[in-house]
């Protein structure tokens, strides 16, 4: 995949994945960022249960990149907030 296609991926599951969990984005660069996050993460998980990670500019690529960032971000959320108690 190309940089542009990441940066593209990246934005798209970002964005959906912090809207499932915060209500609102994160901003244009924190959601790209989260979104390329979340698909090495969501990559590495599906690669564990012996489903292919990321394989291009696709719907299946974008389900596993928005799984990735909504882990991302519930692991983030959850040590954030123990961290502040």
């Amino acid at each position: 995949m190309s940089i542009l296609s990441w940066i593209i991926l990246g934005l798209v599951a970002g964005f959906i994945g912090s809207k499932i969990i915060n209500r609102s984005g994160q901003g244009l660069i924190l959601d790209i960022i989260l979104g390329i996050v979340g698909a090495v993460v969501g990559g590495v998980i599906f690669s564990f249960f012996g489903a292919a990670g990321v394989t291009g500019l696709n719907i299946y690529s974008l389900i596993v990149a928005i799984i990735g960032s909504i882990v991302v971000l519930w692991l983030y959320h959850a040590v954030s907030g123990r961290r502040s108690a």
